[in-house]
Formats: structure tokens, C-alpha cells, sequence
């Protein structure tokens, strides 16, 4: 445990914190910003001398539950309480699960982008939020149960004599061991998803090739900058794939584009047009249920 880096940061997420927001009176005596050390205490539920020795850079480690007070009282961000658990050599407490909220402004942008399609992945697979021509390009993703959404399930337990063919891309094998990897990864991160943790039963149970990758224990990806998706109607259309991280939710963006000018270009935007004929109309962003 760093204590002086410990007391720093204290000192500052204290002295920054308005009296008023944490519900305490201003009154005209204060000389100095912030909260006082005994407000401080108090609002933690410590005393005050443990929290002064805390300041002090003199007090022994912290529990969790002093930890998880003082992150309260001092009303910090997730990126913050995350530094003061490390600061107090307290391991922070894993989430129960994966995300399954995306946030209205990454909605908002998919359903910008009329010329990119684009989807919203969680930790596990599942396909969270989608724009218009990702329906066009891919599936129609709100036309399906919320369970058949998980790209994974397709790949492994999907129908026979599609398999690995998901929507006819061409990395559909590198896409196969990035997906086990990741999955390997997740589950140490959410060790008490039972939705995890079943998806795993069932593609263990269900793919002799799942049960081979997993086998493994890899955890290191294999990024995929490029595919080409076999359309029924449009052809062959190869496309770049940018994979942006959604770090606070532990998601990810996955935007597909295609080089200007190119064949895969006006394919993506005969699909944009039969996918939104009205003149002026925008495509829309879909989200799971």
C-alpha cells in the first residue's frame, strides 16, 4: 500500500468536494475548499482520527467496506474508485456481469453513420444495438429472440451446414478463436454470470470445436482489420472492421466500412437505399430488449 500516494489523493477528492453537494451546511466559517476531515469521517462512517491517520500517510490499510465508504462519501467516478482501491491495496469487486446497457450517445451515433453498419457486442457475444445497415448487411437482429442475438451461438451451435459460415464472412475461423479467447477472458472477469457461465456449458457441450479452443486457455486476440461478407443479393462485400472499445461498459463498437470508390462501396449503399427508400430518411439504431 502506497500510503503517502493514499493521503494525496484523499486530500485532493476532498478539498475539491462542495459542502453542498454532499448535503452538509456552507456556513460563512469555512477558510478552506472542500469537505473538513471530521465531515469527511463522518460521511464514511469512520471516526475521525482513523481518517486524519489516513490523511497522515500514518493509518494501516484500509478494509473494503472503509474503502467502499470513503469512495461514497467523497462521491467518486468509477475511475476513481477503481485508483483508490489500488492505491489502498484493496482488489476492487469484480461486476456481476457483462453489461447489457448501452449508453443513449453511442445509439445516437450508430444511427449516424448511413454508410457504415454497425453494431454494439457485449463481453459475452451478444448483439446489443445495431443500426440499419447492419440489418441490411448482416441480419435483422430485432426480428430474432434476444438468445439468438449472441454471435458465438451462431458460430459454434448454429444450424447445420452453417457453422462456422457466420453471414458468409471469410474469417469466420479467426473470428471463432478470437471469440473462445475473449470468452476465456470474460469469464475471469464475471466468475458469477450465470448467463456466462451457461453460455459456456452449452457451447461446451454442444461444439467439439469450441471445446478444443477452449482447451487452450488462450487468452490473446488475433484483430481482424479486414472481411468479406458473402450477401445473398449484393455479392461478395469486403469491408474494414474497426473494433473501438467501450471501456466503461466493457463493450465494444464494431463499425464496418468499405474503401471509397470501390464495388464493396456501392454495394453498401444499394443496401443503405433498399434499406431506407424515403428520401431524407435516416437509418435508425436498433437495441435489444
Amino acid at each position: 500500500m502506497d500510503r503517502r500516494e493514499l493521503a494525496d489523493f484523499l486530500r485532493s477528492r476532498r478539498e475539491r468536494l462542495d459542502p453542498a453537494d454532499a448535503g452538509l451546511p456552507v456556513g460563512p466559517r469555512r477558510r478552506t475548499p472542500g469537505l473538513r476531515r471530521e465531515e469527511t469521517a463522518r460521511l464514511a462512517f469512520i471516526s475521525t482520527e482513523y481518517y486524519t491517520r489516513l490523511e497522515q500517510a500514518r493509518g494501516p490499510r484500509p478494509s473494503r467496506e472503509v474503502v467502499a465508504g470513503l469512495a461514497r462519501a467523497l462521491r467518486l467516478s468509477d475511475a476513481e474508485r477503481v485508483h483508490l482501491h489500488h492505491l489502498a491495496d484493496v482488489p476492487p469487486l469484480l461486476p456481476a456481469g457483462p453489461s447489457r446497457e448501452v449508453r443513449q450517445s453511442i445509439l445516437d451515433l450508430i444511427a449516424r453513420l448511413p454508410h457504415a453498419a454497425a453494431t454494439v457486442i457485449s463481453a459475452s457475444f451478444e448483439v446489443l444495438a445495431w443500426n440499419s445497415l447492419a440489418t441490411a448487411l448482416m441480419e435483422d437482429f430485432a426480428a430474432v429472440p434476444a438468445p439468438e442475438r449472441n454471435l458465438v451461438r451462431k458460430v459454434f451451435l448454429g444450424p447445420q451446414g452453417e457453422g462456422l459460415r457466420l453471414y458468409g464472412v471469410s474469417d469466420a475461423p479467426g473470428f471463432a478463436r478470437s471469440a473462445a479467447r475473449r470468452l476465456r477472458a470474460a469469464t475471469a472477469r464475471y466468475p458469477a454470470d450465470r448467463g456466462l457461465a451457461a453460455l459456456i456449458r452449452d457451447l461446451l457441450a454442444g461444439s467439439a470445436e469450441f471445446r478444443a479452443l477452449w482447451s487452450s486457455h488462450d487468452v490473446a486476440e488475433e484483430p481482424t482489420l479486414r472481411k468479406t461478407f458473402r450477401h445473398p443479393l449484393a455479392g461478395p462485400i469486403t469491408v474494414n472492421c474497426d473494433v473501438l472499445d467501450i471501456t466503461d461498459r466493457d463493450q465494444r463498437l464494431v463499425i464496418y466500412t468499405a474503401a471509397p470508390g470501390s464495388a464493396s462501396e456501392r454495394a453498401l449503399h444499394l443496401l443503405a437505399a433498399a434499406e431506407n427508400p424515403l428520401p431524407g430518411r435516416a437509418g435508425g439504431a436498433g437495441v435489444s430488449a
